[in-house]
């Protein structure tokens, strides 16, 4: 079971694409069709590596391989990026405090969606949205 979360700079919780089998995230992002095309800026994760061809605006890290390490400006960029990005982890972060969802999901797979959308809902209420 993934969740896959739009949150804006302020931290709100704009979106939950849930799917209850294991999938990819690019692959989840995708089956979701957003339409987030006039978003300034996107920041994602490493799990998103396509994501700068459909969206020109998007920004992910920058990956190394065994033939061509990562240069300075590629960890200080990765960096720059991580701390942008930290918003949306401490998001989720705020998700796993709840106990269900700080271990392994053990509950009805068809109500997992609804709890995540449920928790969304009150942690955006908790930070005044």
């Amino acid at each position: 079971m993934k969740a896959q979360a739009i949150v804006t700079s302020q931290g709100r919780i704009v979106s939950l694409d849930i799917t209850v089998n294991y999938c990819h995230d690019m692959k989840l992002f995708k089956m979701s069709r957003r339409n987030i095309g006039q978003a300034g800026k996107i920041l994602a994760d490493s799990g998103y590596q396509g994501l700068m061809k459909i969206y020109p605006q998007a920004q992910t890290p920058r990956k190394s391989s065994k033939l061509k390490p990562l240069t300075v400006e590629d960890k200080a960029y990765n960096h720059a990026l991580s701390k942008e990005r930290s918003k949306v982890e401490n998001i989720f972060a705020k998700v796993k405090t709840f106990k269900m969802f700080s271990t392994t999901y053990r509950n009805h797979r068809k109500r997992f969606g609804l709890r995540m959308n449920l928790i969304a809902g009150i942690i955006n209420h908790e930070l005044g949205f």
